[in-house]
């Protein structure tokens, strides 16, 4: 199946999937912060497929650090559900892949974390229930 994603959906993509590792690094600030962006970072510039292709330019001039978690979160937490709808409706199996990229990440982000404290807990739950949403 071919799809096609405008500039946005990209754009849309890419905040979804780093702002998810960003989310994640922001509320394990007393763990190492950079280690935890570092480590989900190179997960996601690691996919494959249309996902990897998009995943593998940064989304320069989006950066969310020294945003609250808070303001993270009201962000890209409806980004991932977006995503997620605009990929499936297009190639069901790239939204699978977009998925998977995503929760790879996201626990390659917590994988030197000497305890998941119930925030990280708690914003890892809601990134899965934003990639589920649709």
């Amino acid at each position: 199946m071919s799809i096609t994603l405008t500039e946005q959906d990209e754009t849309t993509l890419r905040i979804a999937a780093y702002g998810a590792v960003t989310l994640l690094a922001s509320v394990g600030a007393t763990d190492k912060p950079h280690k935890i962006a570092k480590n989900g970072s190179l997960a996601l510039a690691s996919a494959t497929g249309l996902v990897g292709h998009v995943l593998a330019e940064h989304p320069e001039g989006k950066d969310l650090a020294g945003r609250s978690a808070a303001e993270i979160a009201d962000r890209v937490l409806p980004a991932l559900t977006a995503a997620m709808g605009l990929l499936t409706k297009q190639d069901p199996a790239e939204a699978d892949n977009f998925r998977r990229t995503v929760l790879v990440a996201v626990e390659a982000a917590q994988a030197h974390q000497s305890k998941a404290g119930p925030v990280m807990a708690e914003m890892t739950r809601k990134i899965a229930e934003a990639l589920d949403a649709v």
